[in-house]
């Protein structure tokens, strides 16, 4: 499972990072980027989804393995 989040549509709103602070944190850019390996995306993911939602912007996605 992977998170990935589009550099092109995020803003920098951080409502990732407010939802899911183990998985998300701001670059210097104030582009969200993921931190968490898949193990703990898998522990989190409840939070991940939720942050997927509440994007605005809907840059963030998740990639789940076949």
């Amino acid at each position: 499972m992977r998170v990935l989040v589009d550099r092109d549509l995020c803003c920098g709103y951080a409502i990732c990072l407010e939802t899911a602070p183990e998985v998300f944190d701001l670059d210097d850019d104030d582009i969200a980027v993921v931190i968490a390996d898949s193990t703990s995306i898998e522990a989190d993911i409840e939070a991940v989804e939720l942050a997927v939602k509440r994007c605005p912007r809907d840059a963030i996605r998740i990639e789940r393995d076949t």
